[in-house]
């Protein structure tokens, strides 16, 4: 059987050189099992790892894999982007220019490709949105360190990985969480809080943000796709956000992460900048 296989890892959402959230990309898996997947996941150890599959359905350039060193996911945002750029930079060539449609396990994901090759992927559809019961309102707050009078507004945000979306006063009431993973259990937490005017960083940069998954074996991800589309997709619906915006994360992880967002009027669409840090093989 196939042993070495050519792989990639990329940093999504850098501003710069290791800024971002790098994501290990496995480009021709196909013939490995999902222990073997999940073996390799745990021993990279990153927030996640992606192997890259031919395509099962039609209209799809690629399948794509997503694993977390606790867990296979059915769709994530920045091993999306970074397997994408992964995909192009090895030769991969789309049925459409400028666009590639991922498989995953949510469905087809559809990306566009900037002329400067950087992806951007169309936020996918909720599975679970709406009011957050008490209950668990009050056990977030509890792992986050936090009193119920800290959040100003809780609402389900999951396109598939389980979202929590709480908005909290401001962006330093964000970087002051401090998570307790044994009590988060198996919730997975964002937080965003928004700066005041005078002290945004960088140009259209309006809230932190920072995302919690201890049940994945990821006590907090240095940068989330996943959910900065779906708290847009939320802003959009209570007036919050532009039509283009940005967000910073992983500050306190000692990144700077920013992710780029846009609302075209029918799709909100999620990019940042990546780059391709290593580059070569691997035996597996």
């Amino acid at each position: 059987m196939q042993r070495v296989r050519s792989f990639m890892q990329i940093d999504v959402f850098s501003t710069g050189p290791l800024t971002g959230n790098p994501v290990a990309v496995v480009l021709d898996a196909e013939g490995l099992t999902h222990s073997q997947m999940a073996a390799f996941a745990r021993w990279t150890n990153l927030s996640e790892t992606t192997f890259v599959l031919p395509p099962t359905t039609p209209g799809a350039d690629y399948r794509l894999r997503i694993f977390t060193p606790g867990g296979e996911l059915p769709f994530a945002g920045h091993p999306t982007l970074g397997s994408a750029y992964a995909w192009l930079k090895a030769g991969g060539v789309p049925a459409t220019p400028g666009r590639v449609v991922q498989e995953c396990g949510l469905g087809l994901v559809p990306l566009r490709i900037s002329d400067d090759g950087a992806p951007a992927f169309a936020a996918p559809p909720p599975v679970r949105s709406g009011d957050v019961d008490d209950d668990t309102l009050d056990h977030a707050v509890a792992a986050l360190g936090l009193g119920r009078h800290d959040v100003v507004d809780a609402q389900w945000v999951d396109n598939g990985p389980g979202w929590l979306g709480l908005v909290l006063r401001d962006a330093a009431a964000v970087l002051n969480v401090r998570l307790e993973p044994a009590v988060a259990g198996d919730l997975r937490i964002g937080v965003i809080g928004e700066f005041p005017e005078v002290q945004r960083p960088w140009e259209g940069c309006l809230y932190e943000v920072r995302a919690f998954v201890p049940s994945l074996g990821v006590p907090e991800d240095p940068v989330t796709g996943s959910l900065n589309a779906s708290l847009a997709q939320w802003f959009r619906a209570t007036d919050r956000a532009p039509e283009r915006w940005s967000v910073r994360q992983g500050t306190v992880l000692g990144r700077a992460g920013r992710v780029d967002l846009t609302d075209d009027g029918a799709d909100i669409w999620v990019g940042g900048r990546c780059e391709a840090t290593v580059v070569g093989l691997v035996d597996l």
